[in-house]
């Protein structure tokens, strides 16, 4: 069996993309010094699409792949879905600038996995989440001299992996947090 099927792949490239799309006035990329706003209004904007699929993407994308692979390696079948209906209303709340966005991008549907393993498999997309804020933090505590566009970069990437990492954990039903409470109560 292969590690990630074409399907698979072409979900994480949708995902990818739409991902980018709803976040690419969130996180717009270092301006150039010749702004032009006339020019921005005039055609679709690929560098600040480009900027924040380079800063969600993987998060997001190692995330959901750290759930496949933790189950992959306890002998299950994991298999990675872009979430296109939530992908969607993700896309409409952008469009409709809501100010608000709320959407699952993706999930790892895992056959026959015990309540422990279960805990374990959702453990490991915010513990991915968790080690990334890590690395982030520490690039920008250790590298003396990041360009400004460098430091924006691992800013964002740190703010976005830190919530993740405290968002998916909370535990609400459906979210990774609820999962790794009920195998930690199972184990009592």
């Amino acid at each position: 069996m292969a590690l990630i099927t074409f399907s698979e792949l072409l979900d994480l490239i949708i995902m990818t993309v739409a991902v980018g799309f709803i976040f690419m006035d969130f996180f717009p990329p270092p301006s150039k010094k010749a702004y032009d706003p006339l020019q921005k209004m005039s055609s679709f904007n690929w560098h600040a699409l480009w900027f924040a699929v380079m800063i969600t993407a993987p998060s997001v994308i190692f995330h959901e792949l750290a759930h496949k692979f933790v189950a992959i390696s306890m002998g299950l079948q994991a298999t990675f879905h872009a979430a296109y209906m939530w992908l969607g209303i993700g896309l409409v709340l952008k469009l409709l600038n809501t100010g608000f966005i709320f959407f699952v991008p993706g999930y790892v549907s895992t056959l026959g996995a015990t309540q422990t393993q279960h805990a374990v498999i959702a453990l490991a997309g915010p513990a991915l989440n968790l080690v990334l804020f890590c690395i982030a933090w520490i690039v920008i505590k250790t590298t003396k001299k990041l360009s400004h566009k460098q430091h924006l970069f691992w800013s964002i990437t740190k703010r976005i992996n830190g919530f993740l990492f405290v968002f998916n954990m909370i535990p609400i039903p459906g979210f990774d947090g609820s999962h790794v409470l009920r195998g930690i109560l199972t184990l009592f």
